[in-house]
């Protein structure tokens, strides 16, 4: 990572959450109603309690990772719903889950989830000064893209070149924040 890069994450992750980029009106009502919940809730409380993240919380419980992401932190969770998880190979969800798979699936867990907390205004502005896009460092060591993708959106680039919109902003959980992605993001081999 070059010395701005590692700067820019820094910076990013040491800005205050101010700013949801998505109104409430554009979010559905399951995550808006996370959303309100969220203020005294950890970042799997808030997964848990919206049912569009159920298979997201089927795979953190099945990786043993519940106990982390309920922990201190903070953390920022690009976070599938259950159509991002549909969109996978059939039987693909299934056997991530089994105990021998726990190894990969913690890893494409942990290919979510990027240290600090990071609103999506501190993303934007991370994208403004990157000239347009943000290297972002996840907690299982590989990096994601996001960029501008225009009309005050962004979206995310994973390992494989892979594009997904973040589709809802700024859950906010007493560890972290939440972007919601239409996608199962893969990290590199």
């Amino acid at each position: 990572m070059t010395r701005i890069s590692r700067s820019l994450l820094l910076a990013v992750s040491a800005m205050a959450l101010t700013v949801t980029t998505v109104s409430a009106h554009d979010r559905p009502r399951a995550v808006r109603s996370a959303h309100a919940a969220a203020t005294s809730t950890t970042l799997v409380g808030v997964a848990a309690a919206n049912p569009d993240f159920s298979t997201l919380v089927t795979a953190v419980q099945a990786a043993g990772l519940a106990d982390t992401l309920s922990g201190s932190g903070p953390f920022t969770v690009f976070a599938p719903t259950n159509a991002a998880f549909d969109t996978l190979p059939d039987g693909t969800v299934e056997r991530l889950v089994q105990p021998r798979q726990r190894a990969q699936l913690t890893r494409i867990l942990t290919y979510h989830v990027v240290p600090g907390r990071i609103s999506a205004s501190d993303l934007a502005t991370a994208v403004r000064v990157g000239g347009g896009s943000a290297t972002l460092t996840t907690v299982e060591g590989g990096r994601l893209t996001a960029q501008d993708a225009g009309r005050g959106r962004l979206r995310l680039t994973d390992s494989t070149g892979e594009t997904f919109w973040i589709t809802a902003a700024d859950v906010n959980a007493s560890n972290g924040v939440i972007h919601v992605i239409d996608g199962v993001l893969t990290p590199g081999h």
